[in-house]
């Protein structure tokens, strides 16, 4: 199957799911190029971006994993070019 790159971005706004967004992303690890999260103290809010190559199936399951913990919001934009 294609790979294709995405981007998820992740908003957490109740911490006490920290621990279920990393252990998502555990299990995810093999198709993780990289990421990056910012603390926003004055909104009380942690934004991640994590860029991932995977095939569009798994893209799709781990973003609505993710968006289906309480206090999380996630949503994946792919690339639109073929860039396996």
């Amino acid at each position: 199957m294609d790979e294709k790159i995405a981007v998820i971005g992740i908003f957490i706004q109740d911490t006490g799911a920290v621990a279920q967004v990393n252990d998502l992303l555990h299990e995810h690890a093999e198709y993780i190029i990289g990421r990056i999260g910012i603390p926003y103290r004055e909104k009380k809010m942690n934004i991640i971006s994590v860029i991932i190559c995977a095939p569009p199936d798994i893209i799709s399951a781990l973003s609505g994993k993710l968006g289906r913990i309480k206090g999380i919001s996630a949503k994946a934009m792919q690339a639109k070019t073929d860039a396996s």
